[in-house]
């Protein structure tokens, strides 16, 4: 920050602070601490409301804003306050649950087994084998979600974030031609990102909130979430910064679904665990950290020809169940 820019800052907080003492803030510029040059590198970094400011934290924003941490904690407080962010009574969360929409799979069965389909404001995770489908119901879901609210969609567009060179826009023509539907403009209306490693992943993420606005995007499709992850931190010693990273990443994800009300897809690789004698050994990497930030788990298993068996193993109000779904040219469909 220039020296000019100081001056100026000092300036249009001293003057906003006497002004709106009582006040309720109603713009950036009355929150405490910032003015009309640190307004507006919030709103070019994407933070235009109250709401972004509240949910962000202190460290962020500090960086971001250009002010101290002391400074960016009044910020914050400023904003939940303007917000009157606090305890509620549950009715009232019940009535904001009512704007909760659903991404239909392709497969009635598998729907009925997530509830209606892919919640928005929450973070599904599909994990298995390769082959086992994930990748699959992933494309379905970027095709899935173009359409109109009555036939399953939420008639918006699809943020993809390929990790390990798996996207075919072959295979989004096959699905969409199979519904009866522009292939080129399906294809348009999916905005692809490969992520190269774990830190560019998490940028790609940060970032994504402008594109979401602008581009009228209703699902963010991971696949997959631990590939880089994996990769980038190997050994014991490395554990403690990857979960950490991981953390972080996962709560973005989670902020973006809640504050623009999408759905979050995110496919999962899984390992071997040579203590388990008896049963299915497989189980999904990510540990404690990726197993408390999904909201939903399913595990999904190769079954004959192109059946897939998914297992819903985790879910805040859904029971544990099973459902089989096939793979078809055509995309998912029940069997």
């Amino acid at each position: 920050m220039v020296e000019e820019e100081v001056v100026e800052e000092m300036e249009d907080y001293a003057e906003e602070s006497s002004e709106s003492k009582g006040k309720v803030a109603k713009r950036l510029e009355d929150l405490p601490g910032i003015g009309k040059v640190t307004a507006e590198k919030l709103r070019k970094a994407g933070y235009d409301s109250f709401e972004k400011i509240a949910a962000a934290s202190p460290h962020e924003l500090s960086e971001i804003a250009e002010i101290g941490v002391d400074t960016a904690k009044k910020t914050i407080a400023g904003a939940r306050d303007a917000l009157e962010m606090g305890f509620e009574s549950a009715d009232v969360i019940l009535e904001r649950r009512k704007t909760i929409a659903k991404v239909s799979t392709g497969s009635k069965e598998l729907d009925k087994l997530l509830g209606g389909g892919v919640e928005t404001q929450a973070i599904t995770e599909f994990y298995g084998k390769f082959s086992s489908g994930k990748s699959q119901v992933g494309f379905q879901l970027a095709v899935n979600v173009q359409l109109p609210h009555e036939e399953g969609g939420l008639g918006g567009a699809c943020l993809f974030i390929d990790t390990e060179s798996t996207f075919r826009p072959e295979r989004i023509v096959q699905m969409a031609e199979a519904k009866n539907m522009d292939p080129q403009q399906v294809l348009k209306n999916i905005y692809v990102a490969k992520a190269v490693n774990s830190d560019h992943q998490i940028i790609l993420v940060e970032k994504a909130a402008e594109l979401i606005k602008e581009k009228n995007i209703k699902i963010i499709i991971v696949d997959s979430l631990m590939s880089h992850f994996r990769s980038d931190y190997t050994g014991r010693g490395a554990l403690g910064e990857r979960q950490q990273k991981l953390n972080k990443h996962l709560h973005q994800l989670q902020k973006l679904a809640d504050m623009y009300n999408i759905s979050v897809y995110i496919t999962n690789q899984v390992m071997d665990r040579p203590d388990i004698l008896f049963g299915d050994p497989t189980a999904p990497v990510g540990g404690h950290v990726l197993a408390h930030n999904a909201t939903f788990r399913v595990y999904l298993r190769k079954g004959k020809a192109e059946k897939r068996i998914a297992r819903m193993v985790d879910s805040p109000s859904l029971p544990e169940g099973e459902a089989i779904f096939a793979v078809t040219e055509e995309g998912i469909k029940d069997t």
